[in-house]
């Protein structure tokens, strides 16, 4: 290659690295065959054969000079522009075939602009300057007007800061949106946790329980009309499993119309009709058909739908008082008296001596029972009769459910150790845990304790021998609907009716 041609090349890739983008130039678009003609030596290419020779490269041009330049063409000068700029060929005469290979002209300063018309080459027809470097190795740019090279500009204290996209500053971020996702975030996480842990729990505790059908009623919505009903049995069996008669019945209703837990002791000496054997009193119903019978009985004598109970005996009543840690009720001289009589019959069951477990405060107050002695304390129906005994159950249940979220988070193993194998349910798991999540929401009702009959609704009877409570059925059932199933009038209406 001529030393003519390599620095044509070499001044044109050059001056082209000057710019933003590289821009090689087609010889067609600098050179103006009208204006600076210059002849062009074909060059004379032969095939090879046997005593021909090889042409020289660059043959067909004019020899080298005194100092190996090239010699310069009589109208033409050293480098190998036109000295007359009017010579040349005719306007509009074609171009000459030309050697590839053959050096075009110098560019010139006032020539140098592309023609109107044509596209500037992309990058794809520059060969790459540097191989995955980043353009480290790209020249400094040159100029008044030259422009820095595009990529990350790191600065004079190494920081990187890559300009923004579309000329549009980047946006500032919303420390309130931030806290807001956070806490969102956090809450979420904390909602996973407790479900999860609440699982746990249910399938634990229900483990231990025991399962028993309670016929069609097994069917029937575990909540209707915003109202759930449990029906609590206390059996005066001694251990799990075995038949006995039931000694207290609490129904248990929370409602979400009216925002109250209703705890409702049901006597069981209340004549009832009972669905297929007539009338008799109501606890008869537990002794000939068992939990399904009785919550059928105090459904069509109550209108009141219950479809689920949950039977407790003796050992678990006791065990889930010395779980919480025992309870503090005030005490009369009698309820004392009467309590250690009790305690003689449940020391024998379960082969304690005589007077263990004994109250020796006999004037009362202020006491702290145990699992045993609130027992006897319940089971008292000597005091009050049948009322008062209810009433002294309902005070043992009060203070249990006072003392039953503390306990459960304490220690929750024990808890369920100690209630959960004594208790016979026809719940399903889904439906203890479905009570076990509405269970936060439920502890911000209002508890409500009474008693069926109401007072002045009922009356003593003696039928077939038998000394029942004849009951006003009208009245009790409008009771229950009251508590139950109508929210409570606003203070404004109230108001007005009372104007």
């Amino acid at each position: 290659m001529s030393n003519e041609y390599r620095n044509d090349r070499d001044v044109v890739n050059r001056r082209s690295r000057t710019t933003e983008r590289p821009v090689r130039y087609r010889e067609e678009d600098y050179y103006n065959y009208d204006e600076a003609p210059r002849p062009r030596a074909s060059r004379q290419v032969r095939p090879a054969g046997p005593g021909s020779e090889q042409p020289r490269r660059g043959a067909g041009r004019p020899g080298p000079g005194p100092q190996g330049r090239p010699s310069a063409r009589p109208g033409y000068s050293q480098q190998g522009r036109p000295r007359n700029p009017q010579q040349g060929r005719p306007a509009g005469r074609p171009a000459a075939s030309r050697d590839p290979y053959a050096p075009g002209p110098q560019p010139d300063a006032r020539l140098r602009r592309p023609v109107q018309g044509y596209a500037q080459p992309g990058p794809a027809c520059e060969p790459p300057r540097s191989s995955g470097n980043g353009g480290r190795n790209t020249p400094p740019p040159r100029g008044r007007n030259a422009q820095p090279p595009r990529g990350r500009d790191t600065g004079s204290r190494g920081r990187s800061v890559q300009p923004p996209r579309g000329g549009k500053a980047p946006r500032k971020k919303n420390p309130f949106k931030s806290f807001i996702k956070t806490v969102f975030i956090t809450l979420l996480i904390l909602l996973v946790i407790g479900l999860g842990l609440s699982f746990v729990m249910t399938k634990k505790a229900y483990s231990l329980m025991t399962y028993e059908e309670a016929g069609d009623l097994d069917k029937e919505k575990l909540t209707a009309d915003g109202v759930t009903n449990i029906l609590l049995i206390g059996n005066d069996s001694r251990t799990n499993g075995e038949d006995g008669r039931s000694d207290a019945m609490i129904l248990v209703s929370i409602s979400s119309k009216t925002g109250k837990i209703l705890m409702t002791s049901v006597l069981r000496d209340i004549y009832v009709e009972i669905p297929g054997y007539g009338s008799n009193r109501l606890n008869a119903a537990y002794s000939w058909g068992g939990p399904e019978l009785l919550m059928k009985t105090i459904e069509q004598n109550f209108d009141i739908p219950v479809s689920r109970y949950v039977l407790v005996n003796f050992e678990a009543f006791a065990n889930v008082v010395d779980a919480v840690g025992g309870i503090d009720l005030e005490l009369t001289p009698d309820e004392v008296i009467w309590l250690n009589a009790y305690l003689n019959e449940y020391n024998e069951l379960r082969g304690k001596e005589f007077g263990y477990d004994y109250i020796y405060q006999l004037e009362g107050g202020m006491l702290h029972l145990n699992g045993a002695q609130a027992l006897a304390y319940s089971r008292n129906r000597y005091i009050g009769m049948d009322f008062g005994r209810t009433e002294r159950q309902r005070k043992v249940m009060e203070e249990i459910i006072k003392k039953l979220p503390g306990t459960v988070i304490r220690d929750f193993g024990g808890f369920v150790e100690a209630l959960c194998p004594n208790l016979t349910t026809n719940l399903t798991f889904t439906e203890c845990y479905t009570l076990l999540l509405r269970a936060p929401f439920a502890l911000r009702y209002e508890r409500v304790s009474g008693s069926l009959p109401l007072e002045n609704t009922w009356w003593n009877e003696n039928i077939d021998s038998m000394a029942v409570l004849g009951v006003d059925f009208e009245a009790n059932k409008a009771y229950l609907k009251e508590n139950l199933y109508y929210a409570p009038k606003k203070e404004t209406e109230e108001a007005e009716s009372v104007e």
